[in-house]
């Protein structure tokens, strides 16, 4: 079910390699952060924590009326085992498996988060990345029997280091979504990807935002 899976969504970083403040920049209607929310919520996830740091408090003013949680991760500098250790605190005991999702990722849709998750439920497979056209990427579905070895990641090898020492009961699987391996890294990033998934290019320029 639906309601074993939780989701860490993670925004703690300075959005340094962007130069403007990823999570609230426009997409579409909405913001960054809100369409990656709004994605988790259409998979019909409940729980969804959201680590942040940076610029905290913009984001929790933003998200006042959002039905979410809030980890912080007070270095926004750190790497992401950080900010994952600082989220799986919160995750409800109860939940089975995890979703663990960036904010540079906001067009990945309900329907590639719904196949992570029912190749779990069907297989058992404990770790799970997507990959398309044979490039992995985000989100990644982790069991949570690996909950305590979520909280003590190698700095450098983070997540990436979980699937190598599990390589056996870890499964790229192949997705129909581009969006999984599509980095939102630099502002040249953020427009062709708001230009592919809308159709027209933000109405916002480089200089708009701090």
């Amino acid at each position: 079910m639906k309601s074993d899976v939780a989701a860490l969504l993670l925004a703690a970083g300075r959005s340094s390699r962007m130069g403007k403040f990823k999570p609230l920049l426009p997409f579409g209607d909405q913001t960054v952060v809100e369409s990656c929310l709004a994605n988790l919520r259409a998979a019909k996830i409940e729980e969804i924590i959201l680590v942040i740091g940076y610029r905290a408090d913009e984001i929790r003013d933003h998200l006042a009326n959002a039905e979410v949680q809030f980890a912080i991760n007070p270095d926004p500098d750190s790497e992401m085992s950080a900010s994952i250790a600082r989220g799986i605190e919160q995750v409800n005991p109860h939940a089975e498996a995890l979703l663990i999702a960036l904010v540079d990722h906001p067009a990945v849709p309900a329907e590639t988060l719904c196949t992570l998750i029912d190749e779990w439920t069907r297989t058992g497979a404990r770790l799970i990345q997507p990959e398309y056209h044979g490039k992995g990427g985000h989100p990644v579905l982790v069991d949570l029997s690996f909950r305590d070895e979520l909280k003590h990641l190698d700095s450098t090898e983070g997540l990436r280091g979980l699937f190598r020492r599990h390589r056996n009961e870890a499964r790229l699987l192949t997705v129909s979504s581009p969006y999984v391996a599509r980095d939102m890294d630099t502002w040249e990033d953020y427009v062709a990807l708001h230009e592919e998934v809308f159709g027209y290019p933000p109405a916002v320029d480089s200089g708009d935002f701090s």
